[in-house]
């Protein structure tokens, strides 16, 4: 591929991933709980590969085509979001820094945050009418191809800048238990939010 084609869909993707959301909050939230953010992370990472998948494979355009299983998608993307936001604003983390809870909550972390993202049909979406638009189908490369490629420059920002935001707000809050219980009933109460935007938006079209 190209690589000013690249650069410029990094340049979108880039906006996209610095823009807070659910993810973020669920970022900082596994940064104040746990020892390592890795496996949150990876959670995250997991859904956005998986929504870059089901666009690939043409899946997505059919989703979208379909009023009713689009609908049944952000509602229960936005219950998740809300029930997860439930719980960090009345169960708000503080740093913890002697133990990651356990060891085998390191699955459950990035089953969480594979929902978080990959549930999302927010992601779902924007990536269903961003990925196209920077493909060429007279390239040697298959559109297919293209899209997975874009994927993983997607992918990779959000990498970076979850990992920084988890490990930010750990090193910053970790001596501050106060300050960490209000950015982590912030984060919920945004999470919660932004389910509630999700759904009215897409009950109201």
């Amino acid at each position: 591929m190209p690589f000013g084609t690249v650069a410029a869909f990094w340049a979108v993707s880039f906006l996209f991933v610095l823009t807070p959301g659910a993810d973020w909050a669920y970022a900082i939230s596994a940064g104040l709980r746990h020892r390592t953010v890795f496996p949150a992370v990876a959670g995250l990472l997991s859904g956005h590969l998986l929504a870059t998948a089901v666009v690939a494979a043409g899946v997505g355009a059919l989703v979208a085509s379909s009023p009713m299983v689009l609908t049944v998608l952000t509602i229960v993307g936005c219950a998740y979001l809300v029930w997860l936001g439930l719980g960090m604003f009345r169960n708000p983390s503080v740093p913890h820094g002697s133990l990651d809870q356990v060891e085998g909550n390191w699955a459950r972390q990035a089953l969480k945050g594979a929902g978080i993202s990959g549930l999302n049909p927010k992601v779902f979406l924007l990536f269903l009418a961003l990925l196209p638009q920077f493909t060429d189908p007279n390239r040697s490369w298959p559109v297919a191809g293209q899209i997975v490629a874009l994927g993983l420059v997607h992918v990779a920002s959000c990498a970076v800048i979850y990992t920084g935001v988890g490990s930010g707000a750990r090193a910053v809050l970790r001596t501050r238990p106060t300050a960490a219980r209000t950015v982590t009933r912030i984060s919920g109460a945004a999470m919660m939010l932004i389910g509630v935007f999700l759904l009215v938006e897409r009950l109201l079209h």
